[in-house]
């Protein structure tokens, strides 16, 4: 497996390791030899891994692509997770009480470099934070009041190491490179009691009150505890054994860091954390297709580099999405060139990488549903009244903010459609995927991959009714089981 390292400025790197080419962020993400590479494991030290940054984006696409990477972008977003570190520290409370109880100080930081210590003493420590963790250069600060606390864990880029550690850095480097790592979820069984995580605030909830209702009826049958839950209710999580995430999902809200606890501790989840990454993040999105040989319309990943040559590609209008859009929100169409240039401007401020797409218009969207490689539901979903989306939120009224709907037998769906779906589906794992898939011109090209699809009373039931609710409270406790 060739093994690559992935820095911002490759010329400051001070490490010689052998067998491993070392090649700046700015290629990996703009050069397309790197994206056809097959079996290659990536080492991301890039010095800055905060959301939509390079050193994130370098993860994200390295996932996309199939390579092997480390850090995953799971776990950068658990770094930024304030509430899932308290968790953590909770977590190792015995080792970092064991490990500092003869220092002096009130305060105390931790190096940790490649999951090791300059210090042997601390080796069980710096083992831990990074095999949670899985960033190779990470900096933990402790304080002490009564006892050890976590006060804050961050990456590190390689100018933050002090001179006299850089010899031993030099040793932990090869020892770390020369390993294979692997970081498998387990699931353990249980009794069944369910959580549905629902935000009351939500503008775009995934399910109507009515399919709720639907939800908590058909699992008492089942004889499965349920109780509807919200953010607020993050710390009595781990007394339930499955959660069912009903409200919108971002990787930087709560929806992301409940199915993270989840998996943490064991709990059954629709959907997992790695769905709701790799599905939130059209950058993602439009590398994995590519890759699949999976039909789309004309896609561009943008960056500072390539702006003005994009609408030679995709010509106009076209349509431009923010990474981390759904439900429409950061979608929006140019329709000439000057209006392309004012919106990618604004939008490169946000993330470095943002996605065009050629605009392809149609009457309806089909969305298929998937549930674990099968298919559960057929809809055809119409665009919004005189609007070219399926969602119009400027719509002065509220009954026109979204276009009617159509649910059909799985059966009555066209093979080619169907197919699609599936493959797609598979490219994100086992979860619960909505599958959005254009037809023009008698060719089908996929749109985007959802999780945590829409499910709604008298909407994507109307054909097989309840039994769209029992296969997701099945695939439940298949996952308990």
């Amino acid at each position: 497996m060739n093994k690559y390292i992935v820095v911002n400025q490759p010329e400051k790197w001070n490490f010689s390791v052998d067998n491993i080419t070392v090649i700046s962020s700015q290629e990996y993400l703009t050069n397309p030899q790197y994206s056809l590479l097959k079996k290659v494991r990536i080492f991301n030290l890039c010095k800055d891994y905060s959301y939509q940054s390079k050193g994130y984006y370098v993860s994200l696409l390295a996932e996309a692509r199939g390579h092997l990477v480390t850090p995953t972008v799971k776990n950068l977003v658990d770094l930024k997770t304030l509430k899932l570190v308290r968790i953590v520290s909770d977590e190792f409370d015995d080792v970092i009480q064991q490990s500092l109880k003869n220092i002096k100080s009130q305060e105390f930081t931790l190096s940790i470099y490649f999951g090791q210590n300059v210090a042997q003493k601390y080796k069980e420590l710096s083992s831990l934070f990074y095999k949670h963790f899985q960033i190779p250069f990470l900096r933990v600060k402790f304080n002490f009041n009564t006892k050890w606390n976590v006060q804050s864990i961050k990456a590190i880029s390689e100018s933050e190491i002090p001179k006299d550690h850089m010899d031993c850095v030099h040793d932990f480097a090869n020892q770390y490179f020369a390993k294979k790592r692997y970081d498998t979820a387990k699931l353990t069984p249980s009794d069944f009691d369910l959580a549905i995580l629902v935000n009351p605030k939500d503008p775009a909830p995934p399910s109507n009150v009515k399919a709720l209702k639907k939800f908590v009826e058909l699992a008492e049958k089942q004889n499965i505890y349920v109780e509807i839950i919200e953010p607020k209710d993050l710390s009595r999580l781990s007394s339930f054994d499955a959660l069912f995430i009903r409200q919108s999902t971002e990787v930087n809200n709560e929806a992301y860091m409940f199915a993270r606890t989840a998996q943490q501790e064991g709990i059954a989840i629709v959907d997992y954390p790695d769905a709701i990454l790799k599905c939130c993040n059209k950058v993602y999105m439009a590398e994995a297709l590519e890759n699949a040989n999976i039909a789309t319309p004309k896609t561009i990943i943008v960056h500072s580099n390539n702006r003005d040559e994009v609408l030679e590609k995709v010509g106009l209008p076209c349509v431009l999405k923010a990474p981390d859009s759904t439900f429409s929100f950061g979608v929006k169409k140019a329709k000439n060139a000057e209006q392309y240039n004012t919106l990618v401007t604004d939008m490169l401020k946000e993330s470095d990488l943002i996605i065009a797409q050629e605009f392809c218009p149609s009457d309806y969207d089909w969305r298929i549903g998937i549930l674990d490689d099968e298919p559960l539901f057929a809809c055809k979903y119409y665009m919004a009244k005189g609007h070219w989306q399926i969602y119009n939120w400027e719509a002065s009224k509220k009954t026109e903010q979204d276009g009617d709907a159509d649910c059909l037998p799985i059966d009555d769906v066209p093979k080619d459609v169907l197919q699609m779906a599936l493959k797609s589906a598979k490219l994100m794992g086992k979860g619960l995927y909505g599958i959005d898939i254009k037809v023009v011109n008698n060719r089908p090209m996929v749109i985007e991959i959802n999780d945590n699809p829409n499910i709604d009373f008298g909407v994507e039931d109307a054909y097989y009714g309840d039994l769209v609710y029992t296969k997701i409270l099945n695939a439940l406790k298949q996952r308990l089981e």
